[in-house]
């Protein structure tokens, strides 16, 4: 009995990955094993900057507090100690923003940090 080498089964696979591989340059769209090789990869630094992705947006929250906390006399972490200390709790994204978009609002927290380490 002859082998049967699965050729419906195969093309519907090489399918699969070329399709998801539209997009990608050269080879790596129109040749299987590149595709193949490429997507494994995508697929692969798509799971670790998910993750990475959160640490460098804590990180930028963090500059930008820090950048208008020295503004106002005080820094990151003596801020954070100061609104710690005053039972303030407000996350980091929320203080970024505040001190992007309403200055007035970061500052008066500035001022209770500061009322809290006196």
């Amino acid at each position: 009995m002859p082998r049967a080498k699965g050729g419906f089964v195969t093309r519907r696979r090489h399918k699969k990955i070329l399709k998801m591989t539209r997009g990608f340059t050269g080879a790596k769209h129109r040749v299987f094993r590149r595709a193949n090789e490429a997507l494994l990869k995508a697929l692969s630094y798509a799971y670790r900057d998910r993750r990475a992705r959160k640490r460098e947006m804590r990180a930028l929250w963090i500059a930008r507090i820090n950048a208008a906390a020295r503004g106002d006399g005080l820094s990151y972490s003596r801020l954070m100690d100061g609104l710690k200390k005053a039972g303030v709790e407000v996350n980091r994204k929320m203080l970024a923003d505040l001190a992007v978009n309403d200055a007035r609002g970061f500052q008066e927290l500035v001022k209770v940090a500061k009322g809290s380490l006196s």
